[in-house]
């Protein structure tokens, strides 16, 4: 990536209003021509929403997005869409026990919308409150329970393939872990089992940490610094790790680039929570030092893979590994190409992976790591700024999509491809438009002097 080091918020303001006025729009057209009774939206074909029955994970990111749109513009329309939708339609994501999708579903509505109360965006009522407060108690503790212990002693969260299956995606998932333990909450077990949820978030992250991020020691032939597995595969009877698998990606020793961004996330998304908390907290589980170096290690080396392995202007394509990227030649040396004979782009990545950076630059700089922090900051706002123009800010009033050259499955063959196209591309994704919107409320933020925008500002006690 060619970073851009003279950029700055304000040079973004412009872009950032652009996406709000056509994101109302795409919600505005969805919510009048989508059927709401063939399931959850997630991904466009042809420009208009389309679903696929594998898990119902991405409804809290559409009701999510319109909480987002009014956070960002003050629209009370939109609250009152997202607000509604989560009372009819959310709780079966509460109780559901069959999925890792927690932190994407709840944490996105009813986190969004108690966040928003607390910061007094939304009017104070006791008993709207109460109900948010125990749906994400609630929900984290569902979350926690889907536990695996490994052969390390500690345990992670295992994703909806079994409980041999720990998924790098799920890193983001922590935010409903972190949400309920702020909020006073635990998970009881058999005999009353008091069951620390902080406790679960930090050994499902060393976990993630050490078996499906890379870090360059010489683990394996394919060990290069950064790179992630989507999944971690582990013998469920006496908890040893058995292999690198890949539900989403091109190989178990290739990067499937969404997986990558939402560790760059999701890493330093934690490290600013547990700022919030005080020692004694992390005492029973290593200690702060051990833990934020832990974590840190992590965030570092998956941003840095994105940096050295994306395109100049930031855009990863789906795979570092895929079978015909050769063809381009060096693409890391060029501006992505989303209308290319071989392989697809994945902006979605790109828009997960940009607020990691921005988050991990902000952390080493409030650490007193200014040079380093840069880095991270700069390039961050070098992805933010190819994203909210065109090729893939979506500004045709007829497609319902916000961000355009999204890839789902790859390897399934589920993406539409346009007539005249030989690869995926021009289709959008209801988690990469959520994305693309909670990237542009995290500068919007910034750009507006407001409240820094994290997923647990005053829940359970206001940031110090």
């Amino acid at each position: 990536m060619n970073i851009s080091n003279d950029l700055t918020v304000n040079d973004l303001i412009r872009q950032l209003e652009n996406v709000w006025e056509h994101s109302a729009r795409k919600i505005h057209l969805i919510r009048r021509e989508y059927d709401t009774s063939k399931g959850s939206p997630v991904f466009t074909e042809a420009g208009k929403y389309t679903t696929r029955g594998w898990t119902e994970w991405t409804q809290g990111f559409q009701f999510g997005g319109e909480i987002i749109q009014f956070d960002a513009t003050g629209e009370q329309e939109f609250l009152e869409l997202g607000r509604t939708a989560t009372l009819q339609l959310m709780a079966p994501h509460i109780t559901h026990i069959g999925v890792h999708d927690h932190g994407f579903n709840n944490v996105s509505t009813y986190g969004s919308l108690l966040r928003l109360m607390e910061e007094g965006k939304i009017d104070p009522d006791p008993w709207q409150k109460n109900f948010y407060e125990l749906a994400l108690k609630s929900t984290g503790a569902v979350q926690a329970s889907r536990w695996t212990y490994a052969a390390d002693g500690i345990g992670f969260i295992h994703s909806f393939n079994g409980p041999h299956s720990l998924f790098v995606d799920t890193m983001r998932t922590l935010r409903a872990l972190a949400l309920s333990h702020r909020l006073g909450h635990s998970l009881f077990g058999e005999h009353d089992e008091q069951i620390s949820l902080l406790g679960r978030l930090i050994e499902h992250a060393e976990l993630t940490a050490t078996y499906n991020i890379y870090y360059g020691e010489g683990r394996d032939s394919y060990d290069l610094l950064g790179r992630t597995a989507h999944e971690a595969v582990f013998n469920v009877n006496d908890g040893q790790f058995r292999c690198p698998n890949s539900q989403q990606g091109y190989s178990p020793f290739s990067t499937w680039t969404r997986g990558l961004s939402w560790a760059m996330c999701g890493y330093p998304e934690q490290l600013e929570f547990l700022g919030t908390l005080p020692d004694g907290e992390l005492e029973p589980f290593g200690g702060r030092e051990e833990i934020e170096q832990m974590m840190l290690k992590a965030a570092e080396a998956t941003c840095d893979f994105y940096i050295d392995n994306t395109s100049s202007d930031g855009i990863p394509y789906w795979d570092t590994g895929a079978p015909d990227l050769h063809k381009l030649g060096d693409y890391r040396s060029s501006v992505a190409d989303p209308y290319n004979e071989y392989e697809p782009v994945d902006s979605s990545a790109a828009a997960i992976g940009a607020q990691g950076l921005l988050r991990l630059g902000r952390y080493l700089t409030s650490k007193g790591e200014k040079k380093k922090g840069d880095k991270y900051w700069q390039a961050g706002l070098t992805v933010a700024k190819t994203l909210m123009d065109e090729p893939y800010l979506s500004t045709d009033d007829d497609h319902q999509g916000l961000l355009l050259h999204s890839v789902y499955h790859r390897p399934n063959g589920w993406d539409y491809i346009p007539k005249g196209q030989k690869i995926p591309c021009g289709e959008s994704s209801m988690w990469g438009d959520y994305h693309m919107r909670e990237l542009a409320l995290y500068l919007s933020r910034v750009a507006g002097e407001e409240p820094y925008y994290t997923f647990f500002h005053g829940i359970g006690g206001n940031q110090p």
